[in-house]
């Protein structure tokens, strides 16, 4: 069977290495003659996949020891609401920096939870194509943390370098762009981000919180919904979505094998050049009107000169063995998702494709 080019925006694709290695150990994993979905969380077995799952996350991400890892259920959406609610204090006010629709979402749920304040907004006429400068930024000193979305899938901007919020601790939903590309995380009190596009399957969220901000957190909220609750149970106060974090696990050391996350982001960055290049010098048959410091490596959205064109080119990719490619329903288009698992070979191939329609049809 050969498989097509995978380019949906999530559940995305994964490394092809990482789903043999879990086919061949559906029916027998670690010698227990039973599948992963079958051992107790409570197992040596099991245990080991957990523990190495926290491991590997900290060692690929430079983590310290102030550092906690949690493996929880429900994903990025999910922490739109526990991040306030364990991190707003009575009284206190959170800033929200909106870049794109996740981070509307964060700031409506933050002020359904506690008290949200737009610190700087991209939107224009309902769109977003560029990223907020620091000088744009209107932050409060005394804000109990600074939302950020570190890449925005929709509208295919990223930051680039991560704004300066002073003594206010950043908390970055990084769902689209973690271990893409390394960074100093020292700013950050929490980041978090859903499994389903760099890291494995849907429906598990990964925390990382620092130990002073879990100290922070508030008392007397629902004991499943507490970050405490999860910090010191090690995520397993209840039954954690087990297969969804043996799957993270070895894509976590698929990514070791590869020479970690530097060698990752170099890859990245020469994915990004190859399609970038073929947009830019198609002579405005395909045009991306993002400002060209915040173009997104992990989302890339493009259009062609008109609707039927577009529907012309999806259809036709499709056929050439290229899926997901077809834009955001909120802003149509084109969009190339390739995260991590998205080798060089496969863009290539796709700018090929993009070339040979652009003769054809221009």
């Amino acid at each position: 069977m050969t498989r097509p080019h995978n380019y949906y925006a999530g559940p995305a694709a994964m490394p092809v290495e990482v789903l043999e290695i879990a086919r061949n150990e559906m029916m027998d994993f670690g010698g227990t003659g039973l599948s992963v979905m079958e051992i107790s969380h409570r197992t040596k077995e099991y245990d080991a996949v957990h523990q190495g799952t926290i491991d590997l996350i900290k060692e690929l991400m430079g983590l310290g020891d102030n550092y906690k890892v949690l493996l929880l259920q429900g994903g990025a959406s999910h922490q739109f609401a526990m991040v306030p609610m364990n991190l707003i204090a009575p009284g206190e006010s959170a800033d929200y920096v909106v870049t794109g629709t996740w981070g509307k979402k964060a700031y409506k749920e933050a002020n359904i939870i506690a008290k949200g304040r737009v610190a700087a907004t991209t939107e224009v006429d309902g769109v977003f194509k560029t990223m907020p400068a620091q000088a744009d930024l209107d932050l409060d000193p005394k804000a109990a943390y600074c939302h950020i979305t570190s890449n925005n899938t929709i509208y295919g901007t990223q930051w680039k370098t991560f704004p300066n919020a002073g003594n206010v601790p950043l908390v970055g939903d990084m769902s689209s762009d973690i271990l893409s590309r390394k960074f100093d995380p020292s700013p950050f009190g929490v980041i978090y981000a859903g499994a389903q596009k760099n890291l494995g399957p849907s429906g598990l969220g990964v925390v990382i919180i620092r130990d002073d901000m879990l100290a922070k957190c508030n008392k007397g909220l629902p004991t499943i919904l507490s970050y405490g609750t999860h910090a010191d149970n090690n995520s397993l106060f209840n039954t954690p979505p087990t297969f969804a974090i043996y799957m993270v696990n070895l894509v976590l050391k698929w990514i070791k094998g590869k020479g970690g996350v530097a060698a990752i982001e170099q890859q990245n960055n020469e994915k990004g050049k190859l399609i970038y290049n073929a947009i830019d010098s198609a002579d405005g048959f395909y045009t991306n009107t993002i400002a060209p410091d915040d173009r997104s490596l992990m989302n890339v959205v493009f259009n062609l000169q008109t609707e039927e064109l577009e529907k012309k080119f999806v259809t036709e990719g499709q056929a050439a063995g290229f899926v997901g490619i077809k834009g955001h329903r909120s802003i149509g288009g084109i969009r190339i998702s390739m995260y991590n698992a998205t080798d060089l070979a496969s863009v290539q191939d796709f700018v090929d494709f993009m070339q040979d329609f652009a003769k054809k049809n221009g």
